[in-house]
C-alpha cells in the first residue's frame, strides 16, 4: 500500500516524534517496525506504507497532512538559551525546541497576515548587566517607573513571546534569535511574578547573548543582573524603599514593580538598603510560608500580539482550529504556545479596543 501523502516528510517526522519525545527505538516498538526502518524513514532512504504512517501519526498524535511536505525550517538547540539546565534532560529540551519549531510556523502565518512590530532590541553584548538595563530602559523610552505589563512591553518592540508549550517545571524559560526575530518562550505553570521575572531575564540574554557568548551559570548570573536591573532600576527603589522592610511592605510594594516579594528583598539587599540579618530573616519567613505560596499574588501576563491576532481573525470567522488546519498541525499545539488564548476564540462580534496597534496586510 502507498504512503497516503503525494510528499513524505523524513524530517517532519523526526519534528513529530521530538515533539512527543521518543527515541526512534520507541516509536519503532509502538509501530510495530524496527528502530533501523524508523531511521531511514527520517532520512528519507525509505518511506513508510500508508498503514505504518497512520500508526505513525496516530502514535506521535499529530495530523497525517502533517508528514506530507518540505522540511520546516528549524530551530537548533545550541542556539537556544534555557534557564535551569540542571533540571532539564536533553530529550526535555530537544522536546522544547521542536515546540519552538512550531512556533515558527505560527508566527509565520501571524506575520503574513498581520504588521507585526519590528524587533528593536539592542545589541549590547560588551556592556555590564545594570548598564544594559538601563540603556534598554532608556532607549525604549520606559524611564525610571515600573513596567505595567513586561510582556506586552517586549512585544511593543519586536519581541515575540509565546507560552512554553512543555507541561512540566524543569525548564523556566528559554530564547532565541531566529532571521533576525527575537522569540521568548515562558513557562505558565510558575507563579506570575516568576513568570514576567523569567521574560525580563531572557530579555537579558537577547541583549547580552545574541551572539552566544559567554554561556553557563556566567550566562545566567548576568541575565539575572539585567533582569533585576530592568525591572527594578536602582535610582526608583532606592527613592521608594520602606524605611521597615517586612514582608507585608514588599507584598504591597510588589504590586507596583510586578516582581516577587523575594525579588524585592533581594534587590534591596543587593543596594543595601537591607542588611545581611534582615536579609536573613525575611528569607527565614519567605521559606516558612513556602515559596509557592507567593504573598498577595499578581495577574498573570500573556500575549497581548496573539490574542489581538486571534480576536481579528476571529472576527473573520478564522478560528484556532482553523489555523491548525492549515498549518497541518495538532490545535492542542497552537493552544499550548498562545498562553491558552486559543479556547477563547470570541463569539465573531470581536472587541477592537484589543486590536490597537496592529494592522491586517491586505
Amino acid at each position: 500500500m502507498t504512503v497516503p501523502v503525494e510528499q513524505f516528510s523524513g524530517a517532519r517526522l523526526a519534528l513529530a516524534r521530538e515533539r512527543r519525545g521518543l527515541t526512534q527505538r520507541k516509536l519503532s516498538e509502538l509501530v510495530g517496525v524496527s528502530d533501523r526502518m524508523v531511521k531511514s524513514y527520517e532520512s528519507g532512504e525509505k518511506q513508510p506504507s500508508a498503514e505504518t504512517l497512520k500508526a505513525i501519526a496516530q502514535q506521535l498524535r499529530f495530523p497525517l497532512a502533517f508528514f506530507d511536505g518540505p522540511a520546516l525550517e528549524r530551530l537548533h538547540l545550541e542556539d537556544a538559551s534555557f534557564r535551569a539546565l540542571s533540571k532539564a534532560s536533553a530529550s526535555l529540551r530537544n522536546r522544547a525546541v521542536a515546540g519552538g519549531t512550531i512556533a515558527l510556523e505560527f508566527h509565520r502565518f501571524l506575520s503574513e497576515r498581520f504588521d507585526l512590530p519590528k524587533p528593536d532590541v539592542p545589541d549590547l553584548r560588551t556592556t555590564t548587566p545594570a548598564k544594559a538595563a538601563e540603556t534598554v530602559r532608556h532607549c525604549w523610552g520606559l524611564g525610571q517607573q515600573p513596567l505595567s505589563n513586561v510582556i506586552h512591553t517586549l512585544e511593543r518592540h519586536g519581541v515575540i513571546v509565546f507560552s512554553l508549550s512543555e507541561d512540566c517545571d524543569a525548564i523556566d524559560a528559554f530564547s532565541i534569535w531566529h532571521a533576525g526575530v527575537p522569540f521568548v518562550f515562558l513557562n505558565t505553570r510558575k507563579t506570575a511574578e516568576r513568570s514576567i521575572f523569567d521574560a525580563a531575564h531572557e530579555l537579558g540574554h537577547l541583549v547580552l547573548h545574541r551572539h552566544g557568548s559567554p554561556q553557563g551559570r556566567e550566562a545566567e548570573r548576568e541575565a539575572d543582573q539585567f533582569a533585576a536591573s530592568f525591572l527594578m532600576p536602582e535610582s526608583a527603589i532606592r527613592a521608594f524603599a520602606p524605611r521597615i522592610v517586612t514582608v507585608s511592605t514588599l507584598a504591597g510594594m510588589k504590586q507596583h514593580w510586578k516582581v516577587s516579594v523575594a525579588a524585592l528583598a533581594h534587590r534591596l539587599h543587593e543596594l543595601g538598603l537591607l542588611s545581611d540579618w534582615q536579609y536573613k530573616q525575611l528569607n527565614i519567613e519567605l521559606s516558612r510560608r513556602g515559596r509557592a505560596n507567593e504573598p498577595a499574588p499578581i495577574p498573570r501576563e500573556t500575549s497581548a500580539v496573539v490574542r489581538k491576532t486571534l480576536l481579528s481573525l476571529s472576527e473573520e470567522g478564522v478560528r484556532l482550529r482553523d489555523i491548525a488546519r492549515e498549518l497541518r498541525l495538532p490545535t492542542t499545539e497552537l493552544q499550548a504556545l498562545a498562553f491558552g488564548l486559543g479556547v477563547v476564540e470570541g463569539d465573531g462580534r470581536g472587541d477592537t479596543q484589543h486590536r490597537g496597534g496592529l494592522h491586517v496586510v491586505e
